[in-house]
């Protein structure tokens, strides 16, 4: 493909009106004209910034870029659907006409900071570890925490043959009973902070991330959001806007 082209039901997506899937069925459903011309193949390629592209006779036009900054309760997912019928993260933000895509994911049972955006290249450039952008998450675990697993931690564990070492943890409190923490880290591995624990014997009972990067979460209350504006994503994260 040529350089500046893209699939048609990416140049879609891209645009943020609509995710791949359902541009999908818009192209082969007989929706989308591109100059003038009625195309049904979703891999047509095109150069979004130069097409004329139509949905139903209507033209599209790029929408604005906006990102939110939601708390996430535990026990909301972040996929678009859930099969099980629990409430998802995008039920939380009821921007109609927005595609907005989650930074990252955090699974049901952690609560906290999550970015939800339709710039993909800010998302992205947000996840790439080569960004290394710091979490900052809260930990509660069962047991006493020692020192020795402490070092354990900031040497790096394998497991499953991948490498999982935070960028700093702090020991904040510890009991027989539990204890808690500060883990920071820089790249988005599955389940990272659970498996590091698991793996010397702790169960992690509460995490919530509390930053991403410079942006903190505050004292939003869960289920809440703001949005965030261009100027404050670029002082958070240089660069990345």
């Amino acid at each position: 493909m040529k350089p500046g082209y893209v699939p048609l039901e990416r140049a879609l997506s891209k645009l943020g009106i609509a995710s791949r899937t359902v541009s999908r069925q818009w192209i082969v459903g007989g929706k989308v004209r591109v100059n003038g011309v009625l195309r049904n193949d979703p891999l047509y390629p095109v150069f979004p910034e130069r097409a004329r592209i139509e949905v139903e006779g209507k033209p599209v036009a790029k929408a604005a870029h906006r990102t939110f900054l939601l708390h996430k309760p535990r026990g909301v997912v972040t996929t678009r659907s859930d099969e099980k019928g629990r409430p998802t993260v995008f039920s939380l933000i009821p921007e109609p006409g927005l595609h907005l895509i989650a930074v990252g994911r955090l699974d049901w049972a952690t609560s906290g900071l999550l970015l939800l955006t339709n710039d993909t290249r800010l998302a992205h450039r947000l996840t790439d570890p080569g960004s290394a952008i710091c979490r900052t998450y809260l930990v509660t675990v069962r047991g006493k925490v020692t020192e020795e697993s402490l070092e354990q931690l900031r040497r790096g564990l394998l497991d499953a043959g991948e490498k999982l070492q935070p960028e700093e943890i702090i020991l904040r409190k510890a009991s027989g009973k539990e204890s808690h923490l500060t883990v920071r880290l820089t790249e988005g591995k599955n389940r990272e902070i659970r498996r590091m624990f698991s793996a010397l014997s702790h169960e992690v009972t509460r995490l919530k991330r509390v930053a991403y990067g410079a942006l903190e979460l505050g004292a939003l209350a869960p289920g809440k959001f703001r949005e965030l504006s261009r100027a404050e994503l670029e002082r958070a994260c240089p660069g990345l806007t």
